[in-house]
């Protein structure tokens, strides 16, 4: 059965006091994909993620009590397929303690809400063939994925 988001959930914007909660579970979520990122590149994500006119910006999933469950990272782009800006859902995290209740799908279902409201055209992602935790949830939000295969030239 599909998880579904605990009522004490809220989403918001990632705020300026949120870096010390943040950090830690940014950390995790490197180790998940085995990478190890710079710490300057961690400290210019943290500036795009502050910076009202970077394309890049941030949510938090929080409880009741105000501490951070989740968080994800979104990429918001022109395309040449339409005229709409699109949201590429880059990263999507949520603290081991708090899985299976809710707190991925409630992100990404505010990022939709986000975008219909501001008149996006779509919100994508990918993710490892391998991780079927996230799958689950991912095809229990979408119809599934699009029979894109992604390629990539490391430069």
């Amino acid at each position: 059965m599909p998880e579904s988001p605990r009522p004490e959930i809220k989403i918001e914007p990632i705020g300026a006091d949120d870096e010390a909660a943040w950090r830690p579970l940014w950390d995790q979520y490197c180790a998940f994909y085995q990478v190890s990122v710079d710490s300057g590149v961690t400290t210019t994500l943290w500036a795009r993620l502050q910076d009202p006119a970077s394309p890049v910006k941030a949510l938090t999933a929080r409880d009741a009590a105000g501490r951070i469950l989740g968080f994800c990272h979104y990429v918001l782009h022109p395309n040449t397929w339409g005229t709409s800006l699109i949201c590429y859902l880059e990263d999507l995290f949520t603290d081991p303690a708090s899985r299976g209740q809710g707190v991925g799908r409630a992100l990404i279902e505010r990022l939709v809400v986000l975008g219909r409201e501001q008149g996006w055209g779509r919100v994508y992602w990918h993710t490892q063939e391998t991780n079927a935790t996230a799958r689950r949830l991912y095809d229990s939000v979408t119809d599934g994925a699009d029979g894109f295969v992604r390629y990539v030239i490391r430069l």
